[in-house]
């Protein structure tokens, strides 16, 4: 008797699954078949990009070499990641699609953000950004006739603060680095430390250093070549003021030219060339300046 009743209990758990099975799957096909894209564009294809608001100065950033700029309200190299975020939208998905006029219904008739990507001067695409739905804060925006309800990140991308759209690497992704000169910082002032990539090895300019390529292809690699400072502020150089200073060498032979501002509780390093500065925690910052060239002690 008590294995009969164990074997109802095991055939009811298999039908009670399978019952599951067969009433949850044509649900979940239902909602992915109820998915629409906002777009199918590519990344690539746009070349231009303007963020317009309707109390602040509009947003616009160019590709230039394959790599994109800010152009207004400022002229400056932009955080590449930043412009992605924001051409994300193109991407977008959503479980509604309403076709309508009735703009204001959604706050499109006087939209939060409008975001215009160009092809050319004659060959754009545009994406208004409206209210927020307070179901669930995903927010509708309008494209092509259409509106869509999506996530409130793509609205968040586009309206960041302008200085967190500014590149936080001390060089540009062009620049490719092809040496160091530190022989103006106090440490290495009286030694005259400078660095060279020779052949795609290092050089070192003191003779009882003992470095390793690894490590310095490491500290190259994450002090200056994927380093990212925590925040940027513009820079205008003071005349009267003298700082120490070092320049990178780059392989094209010119040189970028940095102040060191301050070196605790935190580094600052300025780019006057650029007009800013780099704010780097004080650890990171004494890395950044004092490579692995295994001096021996004294």
């Amino acid at each position: 008797m008590k294995k009969r009743w164990i074997l109802n209990l095991i055939m009811l758990a298999v039908v009670a699954g399978l019952v599951s099975f067969l009433y949850l799957k044509p649900k979940q096909e239902a909602a992915k078949g109820n998915s629409y894209e906002v777009s199918s564009y590519k990344l690539a294809e746009f070349n231009a990009i303007k963020v317009e608001f309707p109390a602040k100065a509009a947003v616009t950033f160019e590709k230039v070499n394959g790599f994109w700029n800010l152009t207004a309200p400022y002229k400056i190299r932009a955080d590449q990641a930043s412009v992605q975020r924001i051409l994300a939208v193109i991407a977008a998905e959503s479980r509604e699609k309403i076709v309508t006029e009735d703009l204001a219904k959604f706050g499109l008739h006087q939209p939060a953000i409008k975001l215009t990507l160009y092809r050319d001067k004659n060959n754009t695409e545009e994406f208004l950004f409206g209210t927020y739905n307070p179901l669930n804060d995903e927010q509708y925006i309008a494209h092509r006739g259409a509106v869509y309800l999506i996530a409130n990140t793509y609205g968040e991308a586009a309206s960041i603060q302008v200085m967190e759209l500014i590149d936080k690497a001390p060089l540009s992704p062009s620049e490719k680095v092809a040496g160091f000169d530190f022989s103006r910082l106090e440490q290495w002032e009286e030694a005259r430390l400078n660095l060279d990539l020779v052949d795609g090895k290092w050089k070192v300019s003191l003779a009882q250093a003992k470095p390793t390529q690894n490590e310095l292809n490491e500290w190259a690699d994450y002090s200056w070549i994927h380093t990212r400072a925590k925040s940027v502020e513009f820079y205008t150089p003071d005349r009267k003021a003298v700082h120490p200073s070092f320049e990178i060498k780059l392989a094209d032979g010119r040189k970028v030219h940095f102040d060191k501002i301050q070196e605790s509780p935190e580094l600052i390093l300025a780019r006057p060339d650029e007009g800013l500065m780099y704010f780097f925690p004080q650890d990171e910052g004494f890395v950044m300046l004092n490579p692995p060239i295994n001096l021996p002690s004294k």
